[in-house]
């Protein structure tokens, strides 16, 4: 199945696993695929991954994510060394934190491309320079993300499969259906009408600081991630002596938060740029490609783009192909756009900007068809 071939780099190994799951083939007059599956576009999609490998556009440039990585690295250290050469006054003050919060979502990217299994062909170098970067760096469960990360990937807004997308309906109502099945329902958790306005208070600057922090602890206990724990150890060890040395307990405490909140304003907003304004429903067991390009769009190339959104711009291109190092996203774009030409399916690509706007325009449209639907008699 296309999902199958699209998460798994090593499929031999894996293949071994499946042989104990084997209950027979299927007859010769079983259909091969399910009638609410596009069979000539799976067909095509399959012709096109196939000349994908033939282009070597899934094999990584490691210098690339070197130098990636080099950035990141470097930007960590000068966070500390703007206190520890210019003081703690107020413009340094702000200067390390704008800095560290570069370093934390530049470092957030490339653990989703390690997480992807996208930037080293051997899945252990990945897996282990993932817990380096994911725990270490940025002080989060490697094995967390990926549990949540695949679910989405695998079912991309799907209520109830999707755990990017459980914020509905109890924070926002997502979604023209949804919206309007709520409002039938007479269900209210929140003034829904207003969440355009309270998203920027919320979600974005929230989502880190609070949620996210507390959610990774949570699940790598519960799951005993030990080996994750200990790294993440690791991260507050580091950031707690080094800065602690610098500031006073209360100026530290106010240095992580805040830049805590900066990295998930970024992160939150570039994220949901690709998926909230796109269709959200529960799963109609589409086939593989069909189900991604309804629940994904792009936006617009530029350097600064590719760099701000660690390459999500490319969301279409990375949702069809999640192991494909991302500095080959523009190179797969074409071939996409012609396959989604040829079957008479939208292709959105739009400005930065835009993207941004359309996020608080979606959420606003839902809130306004839940409260028609509410009011109504």
């Amino acid at each position: 199945q296309d999902a199958f071939v699209a998460f798994h780099v090593d499929k031999v190994l894996v293949s071994k696993y499946l042989k104990s799951l084997q209950i027979g083939e299927l007859a010769p007059d079983q259909p091969s695929i399910e009638p609410t599956k596009n069979k000539m576009l799976v067909k095509d999609f399959r012709e096109l991954r196939a000349s994908v490998e033939k282009m070597g556009l899934l094999e990584p440039n490691k210098l690339f994510f070197f130098l990636h990585l080099t950035h990141i690295l470097l930007l960590d250290t000068a966070a500390w060394l703007i206190l520890f050469y210019f003081g703690t006054s107020l413009m340094p003050f702000i200067a390390s934190l704008v800095v560290l919060t570069i370093s934390q979502v530049q470092a957030s990217w490339l653990q989703h491309d390690l997480g992807h299994l996208s930037v080293f062909r051997e899945t252990k170098w990945n897996h282990l320079l993932h817990k380096f970067v994911m725990c270490h760096l940025i002080g989060a469960s490697a094995k967390w993300w990926t549990l949540l990360h695949s679910r989405h990937h695998a079912k991309p807004n799907c209520f109830q499969k999707d755990p990017d997308i459980d914020m509905h309906p109890f924070l926002f109502t997502l979604g023209k259906k949804f919206s309007v099945e709520l409002g039938i329902k007479k269900k209210k958790y929140m003034p829904y009408n207003h969440q355009h306005k309270y998203f920027f208070i919320t979600l974005p600057p929230l989502l880190f600081p609070t949620y996210f922090h507390c959610h990774t602890f949570y699940i790598a206990y519960t799951k005993r991630y030990w080996a994750d724990l200990a790294w993440m150890l690791t991260f507050y060890i580091r950031f707690f002596y080094t800065y602690g040395s610098l500031l006073e307990i209360k100026s530290l405490l106010a240095y992580y938060f805040i830049f805590r909140m900066l990295e998930s304003s970024w992160f939150v907003w570039v994220s949901q740029m690709n998926h909230i304004p796109m269709d959200i429903y529960y799963d109609n067991n589409l086939d593989w490609v069909s189900t991604q390009l309804q629940a994904t769009c792009n936006v617009e190339q530029s350097l600064f783009n590719d760099w701000f959104t660690g390459h999500l711009n490319f969301q279409i291109e990375h949702h069809l192909f999640p192991t494909m190092p991302r500095h080959n996203y523009w190179k797969v774009a074409p071939l996409v756009k012609s396959l989604c030409a040829k079957h008479g399916i939208e292709y959105q690509c739009k400005p930065l900007l835009t993207a941004f706007a359309d996020i608080v325009h979606s959420l606003k449209n839902s809130g306004e068809l839940w409260l028609d639907a509410y009011l109504h008699k």
